[in-house]
């Protein structure tokens, strides 16, 4: 039987009361009071997540930007220090090994904040193809990581305004933190990463102004709203990051691990495309369901702020357009869907 590993907070999500679930290897909280009150929460006004089970790798040295911007879809000299970016860990036949945040410390240092199932593999992904003068290292457990979002959310914290990824160090009622301007709900926000030894402490402090304590649970239905894609069910070793979508993270004119079947597929054009879609008869999708004619959902949930089905899933190019109708087994019975623009939900000023 699997020991499960256990984030710096878990004594804080026992005396919270709640739902523990088995995710990645870890005993994580998947809701405190329900997926629907939390989710609202972090729409309307703030909410704060443990997401310390994910990986942090520090790479660095005279060649770590070398090192990177060969493994790295995305064009580090987009960004420089104080900058964070969106990118991906791509294999030879394009697949997307992970997802991830890279933060540029400074010129020849920097911190990857990596997905917990993939935190081993991409350390080794890293540390076996490392060059003279480059040093991957993983920090993971010196550091705890909470996530707060939500529009009031740098209010509560007491934070000034920054641009979106962007990050800093700073403190939070007297605890030092890097502040990241970053986050996974499609809201104002920051991921604060701290001190394994002081986690307990910084997530009193920001449950006493005011974030509502949140789970896995409503991290997923916020991500899938916004069409965020989880790695490991959207996109996977196996999903090239033109069907997915993520053409736009990748400097193909760049040399990177994988380019070269990049570049060929977004001139031929993908054969499928992940698409988002929002359900028109009853029914909550799930992953893995069939589409008549073709495809398959990728994720799935009840979305609380629309009140319907929801979800992602990939169809043949050719069908890929918004307004098209889908028909999804659901539990053996056929439900009707429409496919839609992303996100599917956006905030109405």
């Amino acid at each position: 039987m699997q020991t499960l590993s256990r984030t710096p907070l878990y004594e804080r999500h026992v005396a919270l009361g709640a739902r523990l679930v088995p995710f990645a290897g870890w005993e994580m909280p998947v809701s405190y009071d329900g997926v629907s009150s939390e989710h609202r929460a972090v729409r309307t006004d703030c909410g704060v997540f443990d997401v310390s089970h994910m990986g942090e790798l520090e790479v660095e040295g005279p060649r770590a930007r070398e090192l990177l911007q060969s493994l790295l879809a995305n064009d580090l000299d987009r960004i420089g220090p104080g900058r964070a970016q969106y990118t991906l860990l791509t294999n030879e036949r394009g697949g997307i090994v992970d997802d991830l945040i890279v933060y540029e410390l400074d010129p020849c240092r920097f911190l990857l904040i990596v997905n917990a199932s993939n935190r081993e593999a991409d350390y080794e992904w890293l540390k076996g193809r490392e060059l003279r003068g480059s040093d991957v290292r993983d920090v993971s457990d010196d550091y705890a990581l909470l996530a707060v979002q939500g529009p009031r959310s740098i209010e509560r914290l007491g934070l000034d305004p920054a641009p979106a990824f962007t990050f800093a160090e700073a403190t939070v009622d007297g605890l030092e933190c890097l502040v990241g301007r970053t986050g996974y709900t499609g809201e104002v926000g920051t991921e604060l990463l701290v001190s394994a030894d002081d986690a307990s402490a910084l997530w009193d402090r920001v449950v006493e102004r005011g974030a509502v304590p949140c789970g896995l649970g409503a991290r997923d239905t916020l991500r899938l709203e916004v069409c965020y894609p989880l790695h490991g069910a959207d996109i996977t070793p196996e999903t090239d990051a033109i069907s997915a979508g993520l053409g736009w993270v990748c400097a193909l004119d760049k040399d990177f691990t994988g380019v070269e079947e990049l570049r060929r597929v977004k001139e031929a054009g993908p054969s499928r495309r992940l698409v988002a879609f929002v359900m028109r008869d009853r029914a909550v999708p799930r992953q893995g369901m069939a589409i008549a004619g073709g495809g398959e959902v990728t994720s799935g949930t009840h979305s609380p702020m629309l009140d319907r089905g929801i979800g992602l899933a990939y169809v043949a190019a050719s069908a890929a357009e918004p307004g098209r109708e889908l028909t999804i087994d659901v539990r053996g019975r056929e439900r009707r869907a429409e496919i839609v623009r992303k996100p599917i939900y956006e905030r109405k000023e």
